[in-house]
């Protein structure tokens, strides 16, 4: 299987996160992707290729250009204020009741364009998120040239970003953008699939109003647990995208391969009825029973059944990585869906 992959997304490199009360090593680090690689260099998975560059027009596509705009400027804005500062987070929210005006001060414009304290931005942030886009484009590019399937090894990931918000370690939504470059190349349809332990709000946000886009998500019920505000099983699209977003909330501590199994034949079956010209999946690995900040009970063995059940679709598909954060086994993890994949 084709991989893509770029060092540059090790820029992206925060100290520090805010969780459970406390401040911690950040987990969404850029060590996942050493663990990944090992993985798929030991297994001899398949070629691994960097990706080609590409403009900010795909990505305006699917975000608005003011945000694009704020990213790309956001570092150089916070260093020249705190220039002894190693990241810039937010601390304060445009929340209900408030007026939403892009604030000059660029504390206020980070608050303004983050969903949470997940993403903060550092010196390397504009260099690593465009190049976590340009692996999922050009794997995009690649499956749309020929290629079966295609892995876009994205770090930073992309599911929990929406138009003009950052969050859950999130600054560009690759999956989507993906999507939209095979859409704008002549598809007719793409079925996205998020797999994350974590609800994809980002990427339902993005297409919820269209029916060129289905979007399937198996995740924690957001009752229990992040992102908290989007993921119930009512939420089914509006106006055209009415019946085009299925959510399969899942829950807590319960979760095991069955119960995932059942869930996943029913996002499967929804597919298949759509018939899409490509299956973009937002593979996140904290499905895993040993996950730090995750609660369901997924065993490695379970990943290959994974990567058959997708394969059984028979649609050229789109690997985009997301989550994942038990590093030991993270690199197994994820061969064991793409070998599952592939060996179907």
């Amino acid at each position: 299987m084709l991989t893509i992959y770029s060092e540059q997304q090790k820029l992206h490199n925060p100290a520090r996160e805010f969780l459970g009360g406390d401040l911690v090593p950040y987990l969404e680090s850029p060590k996942r992707m050493d663990y990944v690689l090992e993985a798929l260099q030991r297994n001899n998975t398949g070629r691994i290729e960097r990706p080609e560059g590409f403009s900010t027009e795909p990505i305006a596509r699917v975000h608005r250009p003011d945000y694009i705009a704020f990213l790309e400027t956001a570092w150089e804005r916070w260093h020249q204020t705190y220039p002894e500062a190693d990241q810039a987070s937010p601390y304060c929210f445009p929340h209900r009741g408030l007026r939403h005006v892009i604030p000059e001060q660029i504390e206020g414009a980070l608050g303004y364009y983050s969903m949470d304290l997940t993403a903060p931005v550092v010196e390397g942030t504009w260099k690593a998120i465009r190049a976590s886009v340009d692996c999922a484009l050009t794997a995009a590019k690649r499956v749309r040239e020929g290629e079966p399937v295609a892995f876009a090894l994205c770090r930073p990931p992309g599911h929990h970003a929406s138009v003009d918000l950052m969050a859950g370690y999130c600054f560009f939504n690759n999956a989507a953008v993906a999507a939209q470059a095979l859409l704008d190349k002549g598809a007719d349809k793409v079925a996205i699939l998020d797999v994350d332990y974590h609800h994809g709000h980002g990427t339902q946000s993005i297409f919820y109003s269209r029916n060129d886009v289905l979007f399937a998500s198996l995740h924690a019920d957001p009752r229990q647990d992040y992102p908290h505000y989007l993921g119930h099983e009512d939420e089914t699209g509006e106006g055209d995208g009415q019946g085009f977003n299925l959510n399969l909330p899942l829950a807590l501590h319960v979760t095991g391969w069955a119960e995932y199994r059942r869930a996943l034949e029913v996002a499967l079956g929804r597919i298949d009825e759509f018939q899409p010209d490509y299956l973009v999946v937002s593979l996140g690995m904290d499905t895993y029973e040993r996950d730090p900040i995750s609660f369901f009970s997924i065993k490695t063995p379970d990943f290959v059944e994974l990567g058959h059940c997708l394969a059984a679709l028979k649609t050229p598909t789109l690997f985009v990585f997301e989550g994942g954060y038990e590093l030991e086994a993270l690199g197994n993890n994820t061969v064991s869906v793409l070998e599952g994949f592939s060996s179907f």
